[in-house]
């Protein structure tokens, strides 16, 4: 699957700065929450901040997003 670029530089702008804040909400999420308490539901809420940001940074170093792809207009 080859993907090509469908967004601009404020696009990818947007989504790398996206990835940052859903990577750090995640550690916040299981400094807080997740490792004080042992809770499995607040590690499972951290690594799905995590793999969202990753997946919003890979977005943007590719220039590619998901939703553009299936054919769903985003604004930026």
């Amino acid at each position: 699957m080859s993907l090509q670029c469908n967004i601009d530089s404020r696009g990818k702008r947007a989504r790398l700065l996206s990835g940052i804040i859903l990577i750090l909400i995640a550690l916040i999420v299981s400094g807080v929450w997740a490792w004080p308490r042992h809770s499995a539901v607040g590690l499972a809420i951290a690594l799905l901040f995590l793999i969202a940001g990753a997946f919003s940074i890979f977005e943007a170093r590719a220039g590619w997003c998901a939703l553009r792809a299936m054919g769903i207009r985003t604004r930026v």
